[in-house]
Parts: structure tokens; sequence; C-alpha cells
């Protein structure tokens, strides 16, 4: 049976990191679950928080103290090298800890991974997937259309949700992609990482989800920096073109410092 590791990147998440590791304890799923927090030294108490879980779940949940706020990307990096060097995943499992990814789709996620896709992303502009109802329709046309548009057209990326965070890879296309060729740090990160794995050839399924708002604290997605990686998929395209299936590695070889 598999073990999936799910990664959560956390900074300032004391209200919502206790309620999402007890629903990711409670879960049912094929397999093994595991939990690794990756906490940029959250001035809140998070960190405290995860390491009081590990002491309750010490065969489940990990921590990554990482020394500071650093970026989304660079969080997940750290992560998955952690998942490839350190643990025995078959599978890593990306969400975010504020329940705007909700952990009821994980088994689905699962489900379809195990049918032979490299990676699986929980989708929210395939049919029956849906973005929460108080959004502004600024908010939502703008989304949908840096997905379902903008992305598509720039980088010919068959992907409805290329932005989205709520993801399932399996370990060996983490070690083939070679993450030292991913630069982004921010929002954009998750672009990259999906245009990479299509132009090495991986394949790709999604199935929908309904993306909710957070349930407590703030949310660090603001205009700017949607406007910000917007631009950046330019960059994205420039870096990677080139890319084609027979560059995927065979074995780690470490990540960018």
């Amino acid at each position: 049976m598999p073990h999936t590791l799910v990664v959560l990147p956390t900074y300032n998440e004391r209200e919502n990191l206790p309620k999402m590791l007890d629903a990711l304890m409670a879960l049912d799923v094929p397999g093994r679950l595991t939990v690794l927090v990756a906490d940029d030294n959250s001035p809140d108490g998070t960190g405290q928080i995860a390491d009081e879980y590990v002491a309750r779940y010490p065969d489940r949940i990990s921590v990554l103290h990482r020394p500071g706020k650093s970026g989304l990307g660079r969080a997940y990096i750290a992560s998955f090298e952690h998942a490839i060097l350190k643990t025995d995943a078959d599978y890593v499992l990306q969400m975010d800890s504020d329940f705007s990814h909700q952990p009821k789709y994980i088994p689905q996620l699962i489900a379809e991974v195990e049918k032979g896709y490299d990676i699986v992303i929980g989708s929210r502009y395939i049919q029956g997937g849906s973005v929460d109802e108080t959004w502004s329709m600024f908010r939502k046309l703008l989304s949908w259309f840096a997905n379902r548009i903008y992305i598509f057209v720039l980088l010919n990326l068959p992907i409805k949700d290329a932005t989205g965070g709520f993801r399932i890879w399996r370990i060996q296309t983490l070690i083939g992609m070679d993450l030292r060729r991913i630069q982004s740090n921010g929002y954009i990160f998750q672009t990259e990482m999906a245009y990479v794995a299509h132009k090495l050839g991986y394949t790709t399924s999604e199935i929908p989800i309904h993306f909710p708002d957070r349930r407590e604290g703030t949310s660090k997605m603001g205009l700017k920096i949607q406007v910000e990686a917007a631009l950046r998929v330019f960059q994205v395209r420039y870096n990677h073109h080139n890319l084609k299936p027979s560059m995927r590695l065979t074995e780690f070889s470490g990540v960018r410092a």
C-alpha cells in the first residue's frame, strides 16, 4: 500500500494548523499517510504547535524548522528534498493549511495518481470545480483568465488550473524533474513546476475541487502578487522552453542553494 506524505508549508497559521492536523490524522486513505510541516520560523508560535503534534503522533507527523520566511517556493523545494532523502514516501501531496484545500479530496487525489499519472491537481477550473461564493466577479475573472487563457496560450500548458497548489506528485517525478531547475519563489512557483513537468513529458490529471476562502488568519495573496506572477510567466517560458523528456534525471542531484 502506498505511503503519502502531506507537505504543509506554514507561516503564522496557529489558528488553522491544529484543526488541519486533526483532520489529516482522522482521514481514511489507502495505505499510510504522514505529514511534514515546513514552518518558516512563524512568530505566532506555529512551529511550537507543530512540535506538540509531533509528540502526540511521532510516527506520523514531523516538522522542518526553517530559519525564516524565505518564500513558498523555497519551503516546498526544501520539503520535497526532505521527502526524497529522508522518507520512503511513494507520493508527496502539497496543500495549504488554511482549509482552502479541503482534506476530504485527498483520497480522490491518491486514487487518481494510483491510476498511473505522474501528477494530479485539485482543480477549480474543470467541470465540477468551483471557487468561494464570496469572491468578487473581478477576482473570479482574473483567476479564470490567468489559468484558462493567459497561461494556456503563453506556455501551451494543457492544465486548466496551473496556479493551483493542491497537488500530488509521484516521488520519482520530483526526482526526474531536477529541482535545481526551479527558480521561482512566489506563487508563480506552482506554474513553473507544472510547466517543467509538462515539458519533460510527465502525465497530469485533474480532479474537481471546491476552493473556499481560508477559515482563519490573513490571506497572503494580494493583487500585487498576482500581477507579479502573471509577468513572470514569460520568464518561466524563457527558462524552460527547450526541455524535453530525454532531459529527465534518474537519481536525485540536490537542490539549488
